[in-house]
């Protein structure tokens, strides 16, 4: 994915969005549980995963809710965006193959510490919300 420059602090506006697109496959989960040492058999192994309520692997809500980070450090507000804060709500599982929409949107400009508030949502192909919350940003003026 290309980087983008951050936008001017004063450009940026409540209601602007950006977001972007994955579609998650067995690779992505395997790598993702090397990195972060994860390997809850409800990732990882079919036989496991096929006696869980989700009947098949899901993918990690952490390799999933990255995307916001993606969003956030790549296009809004862009490169040098410092995270200070995520709540993250998982409200449905992801299977390898789904494709994931993440977006963020400003839902409050914080003008004398630099900072934004921005909700953040994970959607997949389908349309449903398999992620929401909010983020707290601090950008550089």
């Amino acid at each position: 994915m290309k980087e983008e420059k951050s936008k001017n602090f004063d450009e940026i506006r409540v209601g602007d969005k950006a977001s972007t697109t994955k579609t998650f496959t067995e690779q992505d989960v395997y790598r993702f549980a090397e990195i972060s040492g994860d390997y809850n058999p409800v990732h990882v192994d079919d036989n496991f995963a096929k006696n869980t309520r989700f009947k098949q692997r899901i993918v990690h809500g952490m390799l999933v809710a990255s995307l916001l980070s993606n969003v956030a450090g790549t296009q809004l507000p862009g490169t040098g965006t410092i995270y200070l804060a995520q709540t993250l709500n998982f409200k449905a599982p992801v299977f390898l193959g789904d494709t994931i929409s993440a977006e963020v949107e400003v839902i409050e400009k914080l003008v004398e510490k630099s900072r934004l508030k921005l909700k953040t949502i994970c959607c997949n192909q389908t349309g449903v919300v398999v992620i929401e919350g909010e983020a707290l940003v601090l950008i550089e003026r």
